[in-house]
């Protein structure tokens, strides 16, 4: 296929072609809201959408964002990743403060394209949009694909995993690392999503009737449920890794 991929410019019914294809629970992280509510019209130029040019569907979708920072990226980047990233973002547009580094934020492909190497393309077309737009460094909060999968071991065991070649275990991490990037730290906290136990119900279609960790379909780690405070929280961990754009 012969894809295009451009910034946004005001084509937002693309985006929305691509729109539910993450678990229900992920979505419901609060701070979101600060991104996904305003990015048409706050950074239009940092996402990007790959389109097929023989049917004009959309195959894939980056979203990042500029955002202030003045710590040196190697020494670590903060313990609440993904929402730091966009309440930053959010906060320094208000606030007036120059950004320094772009920060992705997501990239998803169409389910029928997986596995034909179109994430590293949107990956390298972050890093190259970040570079046109006069950033040198691009950094992203990134949530490791095949964690769902092991979601009770530890991510900071899991994350630094490699394989006989030395490249990461975790497949997405790969294609980072295979770009030229590099894994600075954990974030511990990237996203929250907490709820009653009858929206996790909802969003989940699983009981939610006994106290403590809940092995959820898609989760990084468990979800944890209190019966009798009728509540679960899930706290997933990404892990920050730095390009050079």
């Amino acid at each position: 296929m012969d894809f295009t991929i451009a910034p946004l410019t005001g084509r937002t019914e693309l985006v929305e072609q691509l729109d539910g294809l993450w678990p229900a629970f992920v979505t419901k992280d609060p701070t979101g809201a600060f991104f996904y509510r305003h990015y048409q019209d706050f950074w239009p130029e940092f996402t990007l959408l790959a389109v097929d040019g023989a049917t004009g569907r959309v195959a894939a979708k980056a979203h990042s964002v500029p955002l202030s920072f003045t710590g040196d990226i190697g020494e670590g980047l903060p313990e609440n990743g993904w929402d730091w990233a966009i309440r930053t973002a959010a906060l320094d547009r208000l606030a007036g403060t120059g950004p320094t580094v772009v920060s992705a934020l997501e990239i998803t492909v169409r389910p029928d394209l997986r596995g034909r190497g179109l994430s590293g393309r949107m990956l390298a077309a972050l890093r190259d949009n970040a570079a046109r737009l006069g950033f040198a460094d691009l950094i992203a909060p990134v949530r490791p694909t095949g964690k769902p999968a092991q979601s009770t071991r530890p991510i900071d065991d899991y994350a630094y995993e490699t394989r006989a070649d030395g490249l990461p275990a975790d497949p997405w991490l790969r294609v980072h690392v295979r770009a030229g990037g590099r894994i600075v730290n954990v974030a511990h906290s990237s996203m929250v999503a907490a709820g009653s136990l009858e929206q996790w119900r909802s969003w989940t279609g699983l009981p939610f009737d006994r106290t403590g960790p809940v092995a959820v379909p898609g989760a990084l780690t468990p979800v944890h449920c209190d019966v009798e405070q009728d509540h679960a929280v899930y706290v997933e961990p990404n892990v920050w890794v730095h390009h050079r754009a």
